[in-house]
């Protein structure tokens, strides 16, 4: 292992934007790692990943207490590159972190309980080696849990010093206007929204039981708002044109079902393909360029991706060149891209209770 020195010119080479009504920024891509970050991967390929996103100038990398395999892997791993490569940087990244999911049988490894959360929390920043992370986020709503009790948890990890700023992910435009208003009257304003969201997952346009957006919510709030797989778990990408690869994502069951790639769905990729070679760009560009377009107060803030390989995320960075589109482009993508029923956080949106 040689001794890492960030390229120099690193912020040169992103734009990066405001979250919200704060003063915090975020690259326009998010590096994520969700998957390839566990122990089924070579740490060193890792490593390569997490130095080329940090030269590219990628401060953002976005963690949860279950990502891996197995859970906690993928924070314990990058702990170890964070120590060994970027702790003289760490003032200059952001960190996220969350909990909510899975993250173990117990009575207090699923949901929003302060128990959960606190204690999660704790455990990650033991994992990652770090005093605080940057941003915390509940990852999904919990039925279960009173909404204050989340908020509270919420606002006393950000009284505890263990993290800068809260958001939420996955939750509903309503209940987004609940904790908003919540977390406001605590003085803890939320920072910022994680939703899923790519042209053929656009659940966070559709207008809620009181005819308001999730995008319109956050902005109304003051959130910013960061995407995650804006690739739909890869379905838009060049990977799936003619087949399942053996190795890929779809093939292992990993967030994206074979079956989801019927005959329809397909069509679909391979009309939007054409749309995007028609650009200059690959579909997982435009696909990244698409949410990242400029929608006035209701644009996205950044796009959280993955990446299996250095080359993987070159590419995908490359979207940044081109965020235009003409009017004639973006009718071509709503007559050709449609729901592909891929969005399976969406029981977990629906989760509510009041009080």
């Amino acid at each position: 292992m040689t001794f890492y020195a960030p390229a120099e010119d690193r912020y040169e080479k992103i734009p990066y934007r405001t979250v919200g009504r704060s003063g915090l920024k975020l690259p326009a891509i998010s590096l994520g790692l969700w998957h390839n970050f566990g122990d089924d991967k070579p740490l060193a390929t890792q490593r390569e990943i997490l130095r080329y996103a940090y030269d590219s100038g990628i401060t953002h990398f976005d963690l949860a207490n279950n990502y891996g395999p197995e859970p906690g892997a993928a924070e314990k791993n990058f702990g170890r590159i964070f120590k060994e490569d970027f702790k003289p940087f760490r003032d200059e990244m952001i960190i996220s972190s969350k909990a909510g999911w899975v993250m173990n049988d117990s009575p207090y490894g699923f949901g929003g309980s302060r128990k959960y959360l606190m204690s999660s929390l704790d455990a990650s920043l033991e994992r990652m080696g770090l005093d605080y992370v940057d941003i915390f986020y509940h990852h999904r709503p919990d039925a279960d849990t009173p909404l204050a009790e989340t908020m509270y948890a919420l606002r006393d990890i950000v009284a505890s010093g263990k993290a800068l700023y809260v958001g939420i992910s996955s939750y509903g435009p309503e209940l987004t206007r609940e904790a908003v208003e919540f977390m406001e009257d605590e003085g803890c304003p939320l920072l910022i929204h994680q939703p899923s969201y790519s042209m053929v997952n656009r659940w966070v346009e559709e207008p809620g039981e009181d005819d308001t957006s999730l995008l319109e919510e956050a902005a109304d709030g003051g959130l910013g708002v960061i995407a995650f797989s804006p690739l739909a778990q890869g379905m838009l990408t060049d990977k799936y044109l003619n087949g399942i690869p053996e190795d890929s994502r779809a093939a292992a069951g990993k967030s994206l079902q074979p079956d989801w790639l019927n005959e329809e769905n397909v069509a679909m990729i391979r009309r939007l393909n054409d749309i995007a070679s028609a650009r200059g760009q690959s579909l997982a560009q435009m696909a990244l360029s698409w949410v990242l377009r400029d929608q006035g107060d209701e644009t996205v803030t950044s796009a959280l991706i993955g990446a299996s390989s250095v080359d993987q995320l070159q590419s995908n960075i490359e979207a940044l060149d081109n965020l235009d589109f003409t009017d004639e482009e973006l009718t071509a993508i709503d007559e050709t891209a449609h729901d592909a029923g891929i969005n399976i956080w969406g029981k977990a949106t629906e989760a509510r209770r009041h009080g």
